[in-house]
């Protein structure tokens, strides 16, 4: 174990207020040498339209263009810029800042390989509807399109994966534009919306003043997101509720932005109605609610699967129907009559045709409903709930490795993810990477409170966890960030290290080691009948690397030192990592092979004969098979 040091946290008052007045030491003794103010020029305006949003905290690395940008910053105290160590960081920490705090995210970047380094964060964010304003520097106007230095065609680049974008040659348009990305990024669906401003358009002078929220949507007559849904489609699912026998709530991501989750709550209360969740849906509701069932899908919980593939009325709300969900739409819920909620019409019919389609959010939509639903006797669903407890206990009861070893005492994942989060008082943001460590936290993390778990669920990004836990840290200061990864995922991103040291950001890490790339490990002994290749993956001595950047850590091989390292690492005032090296075999279960459906699960496997995890048995497949499922990897 290194040494603790005291890193004091960058979330405390004392902190934010130190670095704000050394600010305005900066600024009132460059003003002094100057003589005087200066003029007020386009990157100001930014600055300006930044703070005016509630922007306190943007995440960039500097580069030639944008660097009039970084010379005002000085000028703007109420604007911190937290230097990343690569721009795909910038953009997730931007993401996690959004995700916990539900306010809009701001990174930055240069021109040419600045933006393009953005690329991957923004996409996660577009994916996930997780409002972000990217804003990048682009050559001068008078040289776009002549291939200039580091010049790229960003704009295009970005086009497919925002939900709007802006080229700004002007100083005189930044004011509005920047207004005009922010409501877009944060109303109706939510996404990212991508800002590239010349170099020119950064340094001219402007006098032009900042509009107010009526004339920014007074200047997008053709944007206005339907917020009301059809009340004939509302009644037609009250009477639908009133009908049925088996009726499951699939909640997603689309509650918590809209933050129905009171609502929510009161209809299942009111009609009786048990609560499954997505990934995305994590945190809807308190998972210890009687009306919590569970995380479903792919590597959701077995009784969740089954009562969605035995339900009569299945009702999505503010979630896709994606295949992470469904998996073979042709044999989802076969007996059930679907609902589906969504603020985006788009999302509507796209995946699984809806016999009850209702756009609007799902806050409003859940107000209209309630009055015309009528109260269940909880005795009427009875039957229904027995039977759902007795699958429940079945699933989680084959599932658990309550003695913290998966096999002769090897350290488990899923014990170490409840160790965590009880140990933070399941009050923790969560923040998971990809693979096997995300399907861990979203089965195991025992969440309670709305907001609480990040994960990159559309695009699937590893290295997501470091960067977006350091977004999360600054958005809410108040409560304590994880971020819990794979050693593969760690990998990608963990130059972080040096940036939540710098800034004093207390995100809290727990490392997930079993020298894998594991779920691609768990497809190769599955789906490609033991052909392990590239699965393997080498790292460094952790320990001797947070000593390099001063980050106090512990090493975790036995389940009985898991709650002192947690402890220890929750008791340090700052960064700290625990490297828990887990088992190298263990796999994630169940598991829906791509291709397949909710009911054709697998959720054990054989080695020579022996049980490697728990669960019923299946065929092993033959990937030589013209039916066998190819892909589907996190």
């Amino acid at each position: 174990m290194t040494q603790a040091k005291h890193v004091p946290g960058a979330g405390s008052s004392a902190a934010l207020a130190s670095e704000r007045a050394r600010k305005e030491m900066l600024r009132d003794a460059r003003i002094e040498r100057r003589g005087g103010p200066r003029p007020r020029i386009g990157a100001d305006a930014l600055c300006e339209a930044l703070l005016l949003q509630g922007s306190t905290s943007i995440w960039g690395y500097p580069g030639g263009v944008i660097l009039p940008l970084y010379d005002v910053l000085v000028d703007h105290p109420g604007l911190r810029h937290i230097l990343v160590r690569h721009e795909q960081a910038a953009s997730h920490a931007a993401d996690g800042y959004a995700r916990a705090s539900g306010k809009v995210g701001v990174c930055l970047g240069t021109s040419g390989p600045g933006a393009t380094n953005l690329v991957t964060g923004i996409g996660t964010s577009m994916l996930d509807s997780v409002p972000v304003v990217a804003i990048t520097g682009n050559v001068p106007g008078a040289l776009l399109g002549k291939d200039a230095f580091q010049e790229i065609d960003i704009t295009g680049i970005t086009l497919p994966m925002t939900k709007h974008n802006y080229l700004v040659r002007s100083a005189d348009e930044i004011p509005h534009v920047i207004a005009e990305a922010f409501h877009i990024a944060r109303s109706g669906r939510p996404g990212p919306v991508h800002v590239d401003i010349t170099k020119d358009a950064l340094m001219a002078e402007t006098s032009a003043p900042h509009p107010t929220q009526e004339e920014v949507e007074a200047g997008l007559p053709g944007y206005r997101p339907k917020m009301d849904g059809n009340a004939r489609q509302i009644k037609l699912l009250a009477d639908a509720i009133a009908a049925a026998k088996r009726p499951l709530i699939l909640a997603g991501h689309g509650v918590l932005i809209a933050q129905g989750e009171r609502e929510l709550l009161e209809l299942a209360r009111q009609a009786q109605i048990p609560i499954a969740w997505t990934l995305l849906g994590i945190g809807v509701v308190d998972e210890s609610d009687p009306l919590a069932y569970g995380y479903m899908g792919m590597h959701g919980w077995k009784h969740v699967n089954r009562a969605i593939q035995s339900s009569d009325l299945l009702i999505g709300i503010g979630m896709r129907y994606d295949d992470r969900v469904t998996g073979n739409v042709r044999t989802f819920a076969p007996s059930a009559k679907i609902v589906h909620i969504d603020i985006d019409p788009a999302e509507i019919g796209k995946n699984v045709v809806a016999d009850i389609p209702i756009v609007g959010d799902a806050k409003r939509v859940l107000e209209a409903l309630l009055p015309m639903t009528e109260r269940v006797d909880p005795a009427a669903r009875a039957t229904y709930f027995t039977e759902l407890a007795a699958w429940r206990t079945e699933s989680e009861s084959s599932a658990w490795h309550g003695s913290g070893g998966w096999r002769d005492g090897v350290l488990s994942a899923d014990f170490v993810v409840e160790r965590i989060a009880a140990g933070s008082g399941y009050d923790a943001n969560l923040t998971a990477d990809v693979g096997q460590n995300q399907m861990w936290v979203a089965r195991y993390g025992g969440f309670k409170r709305a907001n609480s778990h990040l994960s990159s669920g559309g695009l699937g990004t590893m290295g997501f966890a470091l960067p977006a836990a350091m977004g999360a840290a600054i958005g809410t200061p108040e409560k304590t960030s994880w971020a819990i990864a794979g050693d593969g995922g760690f990998q990608m991103t963990l130059q972080e290290l040096a940036t939540i040291v710098q800034e004093r950001i207390p995100v809290k890490i727990a490392l997930m080691d079993n020298k894998k790339l594991g779920m691609i490990r768990q497809w190769q002994e599955i789906v490609y009948a033991g052909n392990y290749h590239s699965e393997q993956l080498a790292g460094p001595d952790y320990l001797k690397l947070c000593e390099a950047y001063g980050l106090p850590a512990w090493k975790v091989a036995k389940p009985e030192e898991v709650d002192a390292a947690v402890a220890g690492a929750l008791a340090v005032d700052g960064p700290a990592l625990i490297w828990f090296e887990i088992a190298e075999r263990q796999n994630v279960y169940p598991m829906m092979p791509a291709g397949k459906g909710l009911s054709d699960l697998i959720d054990k496997w054989g080695d020579d004969g022996e049980d490697v995890t728990e669960g019923a048995s299946g065929p092993r497949l033959d990937p030589a098979d013209p039916n066998a499922p190819k892909g589907g990897i996190e």
